[in-house]
């Protein structure tokens, strides 16, 4: 069953509480970011070893497995999109269709222990990524392609919300 893809612009987390899962970006202070990346991380192996972790709860919602997968790309595309505004002025990032890398990557048929082990080194390489980043540079900015503006601190901050969110859906999912 294909998931319909996701079209929400997130952006506003940055500086608004989800009512969702909670996370509050306005409270989110940038060197906290780090700390949220490495809890978060910490807790995804435990979902990924789940008996119903191929199981999507309803034909609208991805699987603790397919979220998984995501959230592991999630931590590689901020990594390299924090090393592209810390190396170029003002760069445009490249559109990131996460719906069809789902597919194309078929997060549903990946190995749940290897993505485990793979969100956990990803995890850990962008939070020491923006854990290195000094304060001159938290200001530097870039952009989606879609034109949604960042700085170094609000990418962070919308950045540690994505993986936190996807946490609560996969145990709210229960």
């Amino acid at each position: 069953m294909a998931i319909e893809p996701e079209t929400k612009n997130w952006t506003w987390v940055i500086d608004s509480r989800c009512p969702e899962c909670g996370f509050d970006g306005r409270s989110t202070a940038f060197r906290d970011v780090p700390g949220i990346i490495d809890a978060n991380a910490a807790a995804w192996p435990e979902v990924l070893a789940r008996p119903d972790v191929r199981d999507r709860p309803d034909d609208h919602t991805w699987s603790p497995l397919e979220y998984g997968a995501h959230v592991r790309d999630v931590h590689r595309r901020m990594a390299e999109r924090l090393a592209l505004v810390l190396a170029e002025d003002a760069p445009t990032f490249a559109n990131w269709d996460q719906d069809a890398t789902a597919v194309e990557d078929d997060y549903a048929g990946q190995d749940p222990l290897v993505v485990a082990r793979e969100l956990t080194a990803a995890a850990d390489v962008a939070a020491r990524a923006f854990a290195a980043v000094p304060d001159a540079a938290l200001g530097r900015t870039g952009a989606r392609s879609d034109g949604s503006a960042f700085t170094v601190a609000t990418l962070a901050t919308y950045y540690a919300h994505d993986p936190v969110h996807h946490l609560w859906d996969v145990r709210r999912a229960r």
